[in-house]
């Protein structure tokens, strides 16, 4: 693994022992009670984690994007339901509003989102698109006078309706391009706002304890400018939000296959069978090393790709094989982890037993795996043949 400079290494371990000291010890019980962990956002939030890739004029903590990775592995390692909360609310609420905002924008709402006393969300997917996002929008925001008046509904939306959601960023069809096709366009629309309905949450299979919703928009009317970027470029911009997300998603997927490895080494010297610690046999052995294998190969891919989009270079294609490697990790590390544990990894009190339940989203969510291979096989020029 490469080398981390003082500065990253400082802050992976403050994560490390925030995550096992802090989120390790009441993580399972608000687990299995699906609760919102707004103790420990709470505590992030005073960390600074929810602005480390934002400058200090919005109140972040003026870093990179590499050191939100950094964090979400870390998180990720004891509970992916904390580090997706965090991923969702920096690279899909902040992030936007920093990238494409004006002057405005970033003043009203980066230093709440920054400091974590407010989460910010994006309502991209609908009920009926999928990967097909631009094919399955139905949500519409027609400009009438000073007001875009917002209809439609969103589906999966992360950090959507907790208490302290204050703003959700909605895709909405705005018009027809000159092509024929739909003009996609980017609007703020502030929790609380008339015609907002919050559903209630998602009867989920894994991150129990990261809120996810529907949203619906009723004659929803919110002002002209609460547009997003420019008007059309709400799609594009997007993408670009995409492509940094999937590798925030691959250091995620990283520490919760690394997170599998950390929790079988730990049991596999305690349990005995046939008088010996079971991880004394060759077949405990060699699942392990192959989980020490992926993980260590997924967390260079991400680190690659971080590296090239820091330099100001394409990563596009790498971001892809980087969430794609790591997906694939953390699901056959959180397999071979259940395992190992046996009757013990089907129970919801170890570990495990969650990692299993939080890994299949990660060869979903933010991308499937099979529009990973697509975008790799585009950036190779095979869609030209």
């Amino acid at each position: 693994m490469p080398k981390l400079n003082d500065e990253y290494e400082d802050l992976r371990k403050t994560v490390e022992a925030f995550a096992r000291d802090v989120v390790a010890p009441v993580i399972g019980d608000l687990y299995e009670r699906a609760e919102f962990p707004y103790d420990i956002v709470r505590q992030m939030g005073a960390m600074g984690l929810f602005g480390l890739p934002i400058p200090e004029e919005y109140g972040g903590m003026g870093g990179d994007y590499f050191a939100l990775c950094l964090v979400l592995e870390e998180l990720a390692r004891v509970d992916s339901s904390v580090s997706i909360t965090v991923e969702a609310a920096v690279s899909l609420g902040a992030m936007p509003i920093y990238r494409f905002g004006t002057a405005e924008q970033r003043a009203t709402w980066l230093p709440r989102l920054t400091s974590g006393e407010m989460l910010g969300a994006f309502g991209l997917t609908e009920p009926g698109g999928g990967s097909d996002v631009p094919g399955g929008m139905r949500t519409t925001a027609v400009l009438d006078g000073d007001e875009w008046v917002i209809n439609g509904s969103k589906a999966f939306i992360t950090n959507s309706g907790t208490d302290i959601t204050g703003v959700v960023g909605v895709a909405a069809i705005t018009g027809e391009r000159a092509d024929g096709k739909k003009e996609i366009s980017t609007i703020l629309v502030p929790s609380g706002t008339p015609g907002f309905t919050v559903s209630k949450k998602y009867s989920k299979v894994g991150w129990n304890c990261s809120d996810t919703r529907e949203l619906s928009f009723s004659d929803c009317r919110v002002p002209a400018e609460n547009l997003l970027g420019e008007r059309g470029r709400g799609y594009a911009q997007f993408l670009q939000t995409l492509d940094e997300g999937r590798v925030a998603i691959a250091a995620l997927s990283v520490g919760l296959a690394q997170g599998c490895v950390d929790e079988s080494l730990r049991y596999v010297r305690e349990r005995q069978a046939f008088g010996h610690p079971i991880g004394h046999y060759q077949a405990i052995q060699f699942k392990i090393a192959d989980m020490e294998v992926r993980t260590h190969t997924a967390r260079l891919a991400y680190y690659h790709a971080a590296e090239r989009m820091l330099a100001g270079e394409p990563f596009k294609k790498e971001a892809a094989i980087a969430k794609l490697v790591a997906g694939d990790a953390a699901m056959d590390n959180a397999r071979d982890a259940t395992q190992i544990f046996g009757g013990y990894g089907f129970m919801n009190e170890y570990p495990v037993g969650r990692f299993y339940r939080d890994a299949k989203i990660l060869e979903i969510g933010e991308g499937t795996s099979e529009v990973q291979r697509m975008l790799i096989a585009r950036e190779l020029g095979l869609s030209d043949l």
